[in-house]
């Protein structure tokens, strides 16, 4: 899948870039007919298009079902999280180590296209709200796993931190301590 979309990503390219650099200087200082070159980049350019689209189509079918697994908010996590390191009750008596969860996420060009309408009339942008949750969401559920494949029963100091990677898509990040917790001997 990922061999196809580069493929069809570098068809894409080149045919865009022979197409305006070649091919509009050819059409506009030679004549109106385009040779068999400049056609074969149209070709590659919308070929390129279109199987891109395809196998992404095709993955995010695939991948829904690890989506809503990863994604669900029902589920009960086996593991405690915390933002701080002070837990009432209980004693840390080992120390696992960094666990994080990682996720780049992404919005659909109508949801894209409504946010932007919103951006100039007002108010919240709600699609970039829900983006972001279902971003933490994920990325938290990847920590969480991490954290209970290495035998944690609880992540500790929790954050998380996020950063802008084009106009519609987001890279989360969340990162804790993983350790052990007992419950504290009564004094």
């Amino acid at each position: 899948m990922k061999a196809l979309r580069l493929i069809g990503s570098l068809a894409f390219v080149l045919g865009l870039f022979t197409a305006i650099f070649v091919g509009m200087p050819w059409y506009v200082y030679h004549s109106s007919a385009l040779p068999w070159w400049i056609k074969i980049a149209v070709y590659c350019l919308m070929g390129g298009i279109l199987l891109v689209l395809l196998m992404v189509a095709i993955e995010q079918r695939k991948d829904k079902t690890v989506g809503k697994k990863l994604s669900s908010g029902d589920c009960q996590p086996s593991i405690l999280l915390l933002n701080s390191a002070e837990i009432p009750g209980r004693e840390i008596t080992e120390i696992v180590g960094l666990v994080k969860g990682h996720t780049i996420f992404a919005i659909w060009i109508g949801k894209d296209l409504s946010a932007l309408l919103r951006l100039i009339l007002g108010g919240e942008l709600t699609e970039y709200t829900e983006m972001m949750g279902k971003a933490r969401q994920i990325a938290t559920n990847r920590m969480i796993i991490k954290a209970e494949l290495l035998g944690a029963n609880a992540i500790i100091n929790v954050r998380y931190m996020t950063t802008s990677v084009v106009a519609s898509a987001a890279e989360l990040l969340a990162y804790g301590t993983a350790v052990k917790l007992t419950p504290r001997p009564p004094e």
